[in-house]
């Protein structure tokens, strides 16, 4: 799939809108298709959709809120590049932020979502392609936090799996890091089947310091590269 693809989908939807344009960007984005430190050119974009440059714009802003693109004045927009120092504080903050979810939601937990959330883990028992790995793996804690009915909390957790999500993907299948993360998250699912919250936030933390740590020293790696 490539950014026609992508823009194709969109148009298929006979609605050019901001938030269209936005996700099929986000898309190319996530699955490298455009690459970090890549400018991102507004009228290029707005042909591809066949749309004015302003809902293009608007499409951008969104994303630069969401930590995926960097708006400058004179150069125009370019694909952000996640900083190891950068990569550290979203994991500090997710870790503090879904520790929190979870502990609201345990209490809430009904038979229903327990299955909803294994049902998603043996999908992900199946699943191989990087970008249906990720996905899976949000609607995973998703779902956990999900009877904590904290809309606003949940929509900063998931702003913050979007800008780790290109390089998750990368960890997931190339990092043999996704046999060691599934078994996490049976371990977890357990933990809130039981309704044992103790338990469930030191596995949680663990998960996400854990996967953080691994992310960190993968962006250092590239850094020394540059």
């Amino acid at each position: 799939m490539n950014l026609n693809d992508l823009a194709a989908n969109v148009l298929q939807q006979q609605r050019s809108t901001p938030d269209l344009i936005a996700d099929a960007l986000r898309e190319a984005i996530l699955r490298g298709i455009f690459q970090e430190g890549q400018s991102l050119r507004q009228d290029e974009i707005a042909t591809q959709f066949g749309v004015s440059r302003i809902p293009v714009r608007e499409a951008l802003k969104q994303l630069e809120a969401e930590g995926l693109v960097t708006l400058h004045l004179n150069r125009g927009a370019i694909v952000s590049v996640l900083t190891a120092q950068e990569a550290q504080e979203i994991c500090e903050i997710r870790s503090a932020l879904e520790v929190k979810a979870m502990q609201l939601a345990i209490p809430k937990f009904r038979e229903t979502d327990i299955e909803k959330a294994a049902v998603i883990l043996e999908a992900t028992d199946q699943a191989t392609d990087a970008g249906m790995l990720a996905k899976l793996n949000w609607e995973f804690h998703a779902t956990l936090y999900a009877t904590a009915e904290r809309p606003r909390l949940l929509g900063m957790i998931k702003t913050l799996h979007v800008n780790c999500d290109r390089y998750v993907r990368v960890q997931l299948t190339q990092m043999d890091y996704q046999e060691r993360s599934q078994k996490e998250h049976y371990q977890l699912l357990d933990a809130c089947q039981k309704q044992d919250t103790k338990t469930a936030v030191r596995l949680l933390k663990r998960h996400i310091d854990t996967a953080g740590e691994q992310l960190i020293a993968y962006l250092q790696q590239i850094a020394q590269k540059r």
